[in-house]
């Protein structure tokens, strides 16, 4: 059996919300639902509404200047970004789009030192494209790998955790009142639920994969996608 070693959680946790609420119906559902989830962690928690395009970007290098400015310990940040979207983009409120990747930057290892090979996690609520899913009934080369037992340095882009509200190409769904079947669900199992935040993840897939949206009469299925470069196992309670 595989042991994995945890991140150390006992410092500050730290999470900014950025979101465009012009538009998007249902959008102050999820952010009472993140908040309500963030106290239950125990983080710090900001919440920026309706920022331009521009104000993304300097919003987020705030929270790392911020961040870096600190005495103490910093464990983990979490960034919620709800916008409009395409594949890559968000849309300010401005009707301006920004780039995820620039914003992703702000806080890799390179960027951040308080976050440091600790842990960064992205919730990203957001359409990544225009198409919709209906549901379906249910050659490789060596490459050689030189490993060391005590690295001296890490890559710039590890302990990162990426998680979209639908795949890549995709639209993502939210109800008036209700706020979005992602951003509800995934509250609900970190609140709800112990054990690793890969583990917790497959659970909200799950139930996500489960449940029926009606759109127009139609039935959509919706999926979140996760990307991850953690190096260790992250607990949030």
């Amino acid at each position: 059996m595989v042991t994995q070693e945890a991140y150390d959680m006992s410092g500050a946790r730290l999470a900014l919300t950025l979101c465009v609420t012009k538009a998007r119906e249902g959008s102050e559902a999820d952010l009472d639902a993140l908040e309500r989830m963030f106290q239950q962690l125990g983080f710090e928690s900001t919440t920026k509404r309706d920022p331009t395009a521009q104000q993304f970007q300097e919003e987020l290098e705030k929270f790392q200047q911020a961040m870096d400015a600190r005495e103490d310990l910093v464990s983990c940040a979490f960034v919620v970004l709800m916008a409009h979207g395409v594949e890559g983009r968000l849309k300010g409120e401005d009707e301006q789009m920004v780039e995820l990747e620039s914003l992703f930057e702000v806080l890799n290892n390179k960027n951040c030192q308080a976050l440091k090979a600790r842990p960064k996690v992205y919730i990203v609520q957001a359409c990544r494209g225009e198409q919709r899913d209906p549901g379906e009934t249910v050659g490789s080369d060596d490459i050689m790998m030189i490993a060391k037992d005590s690295p001296e340095t890490i890559p710039t882009y590890t302990d990162t955790l990426h998680i979209y509200s639908t795949v890549e190409g995709y639209i993502a769904y939210r109800h008036d009142k209700e706020g979005s079947c992602f951003i509800q669900t995934l509250v609900d199992v970190f609140t709800e639920r112990r054990g690793p935040i890969l583990e917790l993840l497959t659970e909200v897939t799950r139930r996500m994969a489960e449940a029926e949206l009606v759109q127009e009469g139609r039935t959509r299925k919706v999926n979140p996608e996760i990307q991850s470069t953690l190096r260790k196992r992250l607990y949030l309670q």
